[in-house]
């Protein structure tokens, strides 16, 4: 798509509005003037603020003691704010029960860390979240269809909502700016676009104004005083803002748009139905539907794509590099261009989808089937779910440092944009400009925005001094490929201006009174800048730079150079340094800040380079504190006040020398420890113990502790086609393997035509009177498997019993949350004429159902397979009575085995480790197989489906100084039996001052008996 597709404008106006003239009304709609906002962003505690947000899920990360290495890891990228989704089922495993003190239940030292890293909150508590969670977050007793068909005003899901909803918000009330935290603004329910039934026309959805109208008024009630929000899904659905709604009803406070431009899934196929056919890197048009439905509010893209996440059937990996390095940079300035000063990124940390396989957003229209992903939430986000950083976080990172110091970003008006700025027609430009201080940003980019020509040019610019070509002596700027550039023009530099600079800002630093700025090119090209109020310059350091030329220019001197690897240090007669660095020189550049103020005063930052990652740093009298990361022998350089000579990082002191240029240099030693010599010191997995994991299909089992399945009727909008209902959450079992057992009698029938619904990807397999019959292997496309199997392998006898293992994949999202899980229909088959008929019906999924949840892991780690309920996977089970096998060796039939090892770990201190595991199966192998850790599921492995391989797993949940319980169900869904070979893998090695070996024993609750639910 060419961008001259866009908006193209020297002035663009909407009718009724006068744009650069209008005086934006400043709100805060009688909230609280702590946050207030206006048409060109958020301003809090009275300061302008351009909101650059990152989103995890602390419900995927559920190990409170690792919350503070994500959350540094996201102020270290430069991020201002974090954004947290709630999750109702996590916290309600039964209707009229509440967990907010469990485990990570208890999130409020999330509010602590981000506080003390200094990072501000968006919290979106739901009750409904979406976020590829089963049932988009709803828990599965609100499923059945008992509470109505949901997200409305239906009095049945008001009741059910608001304990929950309440509860949240009192808790988050506490931790508002308002009241001296840091939560800035609440997200009311989640991309919900239901305000308009015909939105051409303003045609009102009652039911869904009332709806929002409650949700609004429960979370004041309870407390909440900071802006609401809300995310439409798409711009199609105007929803829900003031500007817009014209008074109708449930508008907040603020509008927000999400927008997934190269689709949310690794299978683009999926976003088609919202984002038309996918084209590759074809960026979007935000500014009009801003100006559109909410001129006078801040343009917030609630959720901006991050990463996608991997579907059932995606790539082993997924599929990073449709949204890598080139990706991040092109995507988020362009975004800058469409005059947004709002962004939250989803995900910036994905986490795992440990417990149970979650089915996806559907922001495809309605009817279409729901793909479930695997158990790995990574999202392709910058900070991985092995906790590793990647090229995508570094470039983030870049991005983000500019932001973080281009103050007049956050109120700009949108000029003009065009290919007029340029000499070369295939570039096309963005200018936005401070009506106050007359700085500007122009946003470069190709005309097709999918072009990956290196492309040279020239800019025209509108400064303080002048119109200007630029460069004015240095070769061309150049965009080579998919690639962005932001120009700036009077940029405020202490008590100077930078009239331009053709090289990009990382950070400006203001140290002893004046500042210290960081400019970057990609190495090869050439800059060039001019800096006011100065006429001479001396270069303190050239190694990084050559052609430096300092031209006296009117006004002050103009620099060129040619950008080189690594960097060069250049001084002006008025005490001002600049430091020119190459990308990769960027990528190991940090900016920590000694304040916990999200702003990041310039005055509080210093820079250190080198190290893997900055964590923080803190100064007292000549001495710099910083703690961090680093692999290998590191140079590190640290740019901070003259008064600092001494440099200690992690608590240690560095010999560091001061340079000409006023730096501090130095060297970390490696603890040397590698992904090898860890790796070596990883105990072998093979003293493996074994039981039957599948006994329940033996006619001869006990099942008189079960659930008689006896409902003749049912709530659920989907009423199965035979009797009785066997939809297993109407019997309280809402996850994992569910199991069914049918009696019928006499010797007549031949067979039996099944309908099983779990979602897509699931699967089931059937026997009779113990004897294997058949299986569904699952499809990642089909939701009800359908099978008419035989009895001619099995033997009948007078009483018979028909048992059905499916496994269940997570609830649908949207209106889909109600579509059941168990059996559709159940009709045995016998000859013409006869009617048969099944006598009984039991069910059994999770041990004890609703009301045994485990409180510390929660609801999503546990389903019916007779090893969960007997707690085969926690520690300390006693499994000295089994027999030894490994799962190397499998089943050789249709069937299930469980597996259990106990390996001891006591891995380096002071190093960050972080460890997954491998799963394989041989070719053409059709088993489903799930990985425990310490009681927890933490991979979902179907390989004739999904192709995910490698599992992480969390510190806290893997112990690394202590016992370790792993544990593997393998189902065989075939007579040719399957196998499934488990190996470590260490996935990064840093030297650290964050220690994976903390204690977390309250995390790992051990076994107990579980005789009460064979």
């Amino acid at each position: 798509m060419k961008l001259s597709g866009l908006v193209s404008l020297l002035l663009v106006c909407v009718v009724g509005i006068i744009c650069a003239e209008e005086q934006w009304p400043l709100h805060n709609d009688g909230i609280d003037s702590v946050v207030e906002w206006d048409h060109y962003s958020y301003i809090i505690n009275g300061q302008r603020l351009y909101i650059w947000s990152g989103e995890m899920h602390y419900w995927r990360a559920p190990v409170p003691e690792m919350w503070i290495d994500i959350l540094q890891k996201i102020k270290a990228a430069g991020f201002n704010t974090v954004s947290f989704y709630g999750n109702w089922g996590y916290h309600s495993a039964k209707d009229g029960v509440l967990d907010f003190e469990s485990g990570a239940h208890n999130f409020t030292r999330l509010f602590d860390i981000a506080k003390e890293v200094g990072l501000y909150i968006l919290w979106r508590p739901g009750p409904y979240v979406n976020a590829e969670a089963t049932a988009g977050g709803f828990p599965g007793w609100l499923t059945t269809g008992a509470y109505g068909t949901l997200r409305n005003n239906d009095t049945r899901y008001t009741d059910a909502w608001t304990p929950y909803f309440t509860k949240m918000s009192e808790i988050v009330a506490q931790h508002q700016v308002s009241n001296g935290g840091n939560v800035f603004i609440y997200q009311i329910e989640n991309e919900y676009g239901e305000q308009w039934t015909n939105v051409a026309k303003k045609t009102p959805n009652p039911p869904a104004i009332a709806y929002m109208e409650l949700l609004e008024s429960c979370a004041r009630n309870a407390g909440i005083n900071v802006p609401l929000t809300h995310n439409n899904p798409n711009e199609n659905t105007k929803s829900w803002s003031m500007d817009y709604g014209a008074g109708v009803g449930g508008d907040v406070d603020i509008y927000g748009l999400d927008s997934y431009p190269s689709c949310w899934s690794c299978n683009v196929a999926e976003c088609a139905g919202t984002n038309g056919p996918y084209v590759d890197f074809q960026v979007s048009e935000y500014y009009t539907n801003f100006l559109q439905v909410s001129p006078t509010q801040p343009s917030f893209l609630a959720e901006f794509q991050g990463g996608s996440y991997n579907p059932w059937g995606g790539p082993e990996g997924g599929c990073i590099s449709t949204t890598g390095p080139d990706w991040v940079n092109v995507y988020y300035r362009h975004n800058v261009a469409q005059k947004v000063t709002a962004m939250n990124i989803y995900m910036l940390f994905g986490g795992t989808s440990w417990g149970n396989s979650i089915p996806f957003p559907n922001k495809c229209p309605r009817g279409l089937p729901m793909p479930t992903v695997a158990t790995s939430y990574d999202y392709s986000a910058p900070i991985s779910e092995s906790r590793v950083l990647t090229d995508k976080y570094q470039e983030t990172k870049i991005f983000a440092q500019l932001l973080r110091v281009a103050r007049d970003l956050t109120k700009v008006d949108l000029i003009g944009n065009g290919t007029q700025y340029s000499s070369n027609p295939t570039i096309y430009t963005s200018e936005l400009r401070n009506p106050d201080t007359n700085g500007a940003f122009y946003v470069t980019i190709h005309t097709s925005s999918p072009s990956t020509d290196l492309t040279p040019f020239k800019l025209s610019v509108s400064t303080s001094l002048g119109d200007l070509t630029i460069p004015q002596q240095a070769t061309n700027l150049v965009l080579n490929g998919r690639e962005s550039k932001i120009i700036i023009t009077d940029f405020g530099v202490g008590n100077e201006k930078l009239i331009y600079s053709t090289a990009e800002v990382f950070t400006v630093s203001t140290q002893d009174s004046l500042p210290l700025v960081f400019l970057w090119l990609p190495a090869g090209e050439s800059g060039e800048f001019l800096l006011t109020g100065v006429n001479s310059s001396s270069i303190l350091k050239s190694d990084g730079c050559s052609n430096v030329e300092p031209t006296t220019s009117n006004g002050g001197l103009l620099v060129s150079y040619t950008q080189s690897v690594g960097s060069c240090a250049i001084k002006f007669n008025n005490g001002y340094r600049f430091v020119l660095i190459d990308r990769s020189t960027a990528y190991a550049s940090w900016v920590p800040s000694t304040s916990t103020d999200p702003f990041t005063p310039e005055n509080s930052t210093v820079i250190v380079q080198g190290p893997y990652l900055v964590r923080s740093a803190a100064m007292a009298h000549a001495t710099i504190d910083i703690t961090g990361d680093w692999s290998n022998t590191t140079n590190i350089e640290v740019f901070a006040p003259s008064a600092i000579s001494r440099v200690r990082f992690n608590g240690e002191d560095l010999h560091a020398t001061k340079t000409s240029y006023g730096s501090l240099v130095g060297t970390l030693n490696s603890s040397s420890q590698s992904i090898a010599s860890i790796q070596a010191q990883l105990p072998a997995l093979n003293d493996w113990k074994v039981n039957d994991g599948l006994p329940e299909r033996n006619a001869s089992y006990d099942d008189s502790r079960w659930v008689v399945a006896n409902h003749t009727s049912t709530p659920n909008p989907s009423p199965p086609a035979t009797y009785p209902v066997l939809y297993a959450d109407e019997y309280g079992y809402h996850t994992g393997n569910l199991l069914w057992r049918g009696r019928f009698s006499g010797t007549t029938a031949t067979g039996v035509y099944l309908a099983v619904v779990g979602g897509t990807s699931s699967g089931y397999s059937a026997y009779l009177n113990g004897a294997y019959i058949g299986s569904f292997l699952g499809s990642n496309s089909i939701t009800n498997g359908t099978l008419s199997l035989s009895f001619a392998n099995a033997t009948l006898a007078s009483e018979n019993v028909l048992f059905v293992i499916q496994d269940h994949m997570g609830h649908d999202e949207t209106s889909g949350a109600t579509n059941p899980r168990g059996i559709y229909n159940a009709t045995l088959l016998g000859p013409s004429g006869t009617k048969l008929t099944f006598d009984s019906w039991k069910v059994a999924g999770t041990a004890g159902g609703e009301s045994n949840i485990d409180p510390v892991r929660g609801p999503y780690n546990e389903g019916g397979l007779h090893a969960e309920r007997l707690g085969w996977h926690l520690p300390g089970f006693p499994d000295s009575s089994w027999s030894s096998s490994t799962p190397e060796t499998g089943l050789s039939e249709a069937g299930a085995k469980f597996y259990r090892t106990v390996v001891q770990l006591d891995l380096p201190r002071d190093v960050d480790i972080s460890l997954g595991f491998v799963l394989g199966s041989p070719a053409r192998t059709k088993v489903r197989a799930q990985l425990y850790v310490n009681g927890y599921m933490f991979g979902k492995f179907v390989p004739h489906i999904g192709n995910q391989v490698v599992f992480p797993v969390f510190p806290g949940i893997l112990d690394y100084h202590g016992e370790n319980t792993i544990a593997l169900s393998i189902w065989a869904q075939d007579a040719a039996g399957g196998s499934v070979s488990v190996e470590w893998t260490v996935l990064g090695v840093v030297d650290s001052a964050f220690d994976p070996g903390f204690e977390a024993g309250d995390l790992r609750p051990r076994w107990r008996d579980r005789s009460a639910y064979y």
